[in-house]
């Protein structure tokens, strides 16, 4: 029988200690050091999913063939997770409290054709048939639910179901037999994920495992679960708006450039096809301080809407705000234009706002961002048929943007007459329906805009 004995795990980043202190050396955070009771592991203990006997081979002598693939439902998980679900992965999806991450994985489980297993630690099966209901009215009769949180009763009931899919939600709420502390514990989450992971190898059978975020945004527990699962997804989004993203921090079968983007409606999720029609809105007058951005999410253009507005401080300090932008960036800019544009701009509040909730840090945000403070500045409307990429530099010259012809042609796409852009972009030379205008620095930027 395997030894016991106690350690201090720090709840905030997983460090581990002999002894209890005050302070974790590791993350600096205070009176975050709880003691567990964890499993002393035997030294013949076989290593995980070993089923043969291996032995050293030569690079040049490994088989290569490409994994399979399982195909959802929905074509923008398949886009982030690099083309589908591969057998065996394991792939953990972080997000705020009702974000949308079991509404996600219910919506797949309902609609692939596949034997789903759906494990649930935070509702009853009632609560969960009442949410598959309103979400569609075409439900999968090989998706099997199961309320439970013990790792051993749900690993046993998986082997002896045989599925090709498994949900957990979540992870934090699992405990096993074998660690004597609370579920959500860094040794809990631990194990657990050891004994998943385990699972998935061996049978070949995808899971995936919903986690739980901290205030500061990170996936709770230690630091080693990220590192231990095949794809780590990020679910973000304003909880006050509609759309959401899906985003890849980790992929080893895939690109983690992609993003998926879906809509919140009473429904469910809905997918966004073409999101650039979506975040324009279509407005009956032109106002001052409106600008149409070309942005680049992986390999996704997409058209985004920049709202500013520049006024007058009431009181001493200036104020500046940001929604969805970089502050910090947004100083920066506001010092360019200021220092190297010569546009009296340090005793004027500043407001920019990136509409529907969407959050962005490509550069190529920058000409839009400066062409909407200019316009909210001088009270001068922007043509709706106007759009911008570019980066602005320090010494406020307008820096090249990468997959320029992409942008281009998203806009043309949508009907867009002008676009402004670096003229030391590498531009093709095949002709385009849109009008390229090339600028290098704001103050010709500014003479060309207005």
């Amino acid at each position: 029988m395997a030894k016991l004995k106690t350690a201090y795990f720090c709840q905030n980043c997983g460090a581990q200690y002999p002894q209890w202190m005050g302070q974790c050396k590791s993350c600096g955070e205070w009176n975050t050091l709880v003691e567990e009771v964890v499993e002393k592991t035997s030294s013949h203990k076989t290593p995980p999913f070993s089923k043969s006997k291996q032995h050293v081979i030569n690079i040049v002598e490994v088989e290569t063939n490409e994994e399979p693939r399982i195909k959802t439902p929905s074509e923008e998980l398949n886009r982030v997770l690099g083309g589908g679900i591969v057998l065996g992965s394991v792939t953990l999806i972080g997000g705020e409290p009702g974000i949308g991450k079991s509404t996600l994985l219910l919506q797949l489980a309902l609609k692939m054709k596949k034997k789903v297993f759906y494990v649930s630690g935070e509702e009853s099966a009632s609560q969960i048939k009442m949410r598959a209901d309103r979400l569609t009215d075409i439900q999968n009769p090989n998706c099997f639910l199961f309320t439970e949180t013990s790792l051993e009763k749900i690993l046993h009931e998986a082997k002896k179901l045989e599925p090709d899919f498994v949900i957990i939600d979540s992870i934090q709420t699992l405990q096993s037999q074998l660690i004597e502390s609370s579920p959500g514990t860094v040794s809990q989450i631990r194990e657990c994920s050891n004994e998943i992971i385990k699972y998935a190898k061996e049978n070949n059978v995808p899971v995936f495992l919903v986690g739980h975020i901290t205030k500061d945004g990170q996936i709770a527990g230690p630091k080693v679960l990220e590192h231990m699962v095949d794809v780590v997804l990020n679910f973000d989004g304003d909880r006050n708006h509609l759309f959401r993203l899906l985003r890849a921090n980790k992929n080893r079968f895939g690109s983690t450039s992609e993003i998926g983007i879906y809509e919140m409606i009473s429904q469910g999720l809905k997918e966004i096809k073409n999101p650039s029609e979506i975040l324009i809105t279509k407005k009956s007058e032109e106002l001052s301080g409106n600008s149409v951005a070309v942005t680049l999410e992986g390999n996704r253009p997409m058209l985004l809407e920049i709202q500013a507005l520049v006024s007058t401080a009431v009181y001493g300090t200036p104020q500046r705000s940001s929604t969805g932008f970089d502050a910090k960036r947004l100083n920066m800019l506001l010092a360019v234009l200021e220092k190297r544009a010569g546009f009296q701009l340090g005793a004027k509040d500043v407001f920019l706002n990136i509409t529907g909730g969407i959050k962005t840090d490509d550069p190529a945000l920058d000409l839009a961002v400066v062409a909407s403070i200019l316009s909210s500045n001088e009270d001068i409307a922007i043509s709706e048929h106007y759009c911008f990429a570019g980066e602005i530099g320090l010494s406020g010259e307008i820096r090249p943007i990468a997959q320029a012809e992409q942008r281009i042609t998203e806009a043309e796409k949508l009907g867009y007459e002008k676009i402004f852009v670096s003229n030391l972009n590498k531009l093709p030379k095949k002709k385009f329906g849109i009008k390229i205008e090339e600028v290098s620095k704001i103050e010709d930027f500014h003479e060309r805009l207005f």
